[in-house]
């Protein structure tokens, strides 16, 4: 173990104490009938100034084609959340489970697209050789944890749909566009975890 994951493991724990009524969710958006079961990896890279890994899709995909994720995917039969986002970070990116130190799941997302996500927080070592899977990942970068937390650095757009108003939050980072679900997740898992804490400023 690590010192990173010793902090980021007992900040985890601590913000998961008490519920937070306000969290982002498209919950109102989906359609039951289609609602599948995901979860994704978000892995926490174990340096100084600590990362986050996403990839972006291959625009011939087609559940959100080209958009930036976390390596992740449905549930296959029998499968829990940890199991689920292990084996599609394995399979996206040659991410072993082995090189995963599990911290937790986090709150689950609801899109309006039919998915119910459970995000898996882990730490991995950073500089892994990651090799993108040709089929599911054009590209994979990795961006500051500090970045992605500070509320400052998002931009709230909103959109017309499915006869509602639709906030989301939107940020560039080195020419990849984050928003939607994935921007979502992010700042839901910004309010349990305290980034100054975690960074000993």
């Amino acid at each position: 173990m690590s010192a990173l994951f010793d902090r980021l493991s007992a900040l985890f724990e601590l913000g998961h104490r008490e519920p937070i009524p306000d969290l982002l969710s498209d919950e109102r958006f989906a359609v039951a009938e289609r609602t599948a079961k995901a979860a994704v990896l978000i892995a926490v890279t174990d340096r100084a100034e600590p990362g986050v890994i996403l990839t972006q899709r291959p625009t011939t995909m087609r559940d959100h084609p080209g958009q930036v994720a976390f390596p992740g995917g449905k549930l296959d039969s029998g499968e829990g959340p940890v199991e689920a986002a292990l084996r599609e970070a394995h399979e996206e990116l040659a991410l072993h489970p082995q090189h995963v130190q599990l911290i937790g799941t986090s709150d689950r997302y609801q899109t309006g697209t039919g998915f119910d996500i459970t995000p898996v927080l882990g730490v991995v070592p950073p500089d892994l050789p990651l090799t993108a899977h040709p089929r599911e990942v054009e590209a994979w970068f990795e961006v500051p944890l500090r970045v992605v937390f500070e509320r400052s650095n998002w931009t709230e757009n909103e959109v017309f749909w499915r006869g509602r108003t639709r906030r989301y939050l939107e940020m560039d980072w080195e020419g990849f566009r984050i928003w939607g679900v994935t921007a979502a997740i992010i700042a839901n898992l910004s309010r349990r975890i305290e980034i100054e804490a975690l960074l000993g400023e």
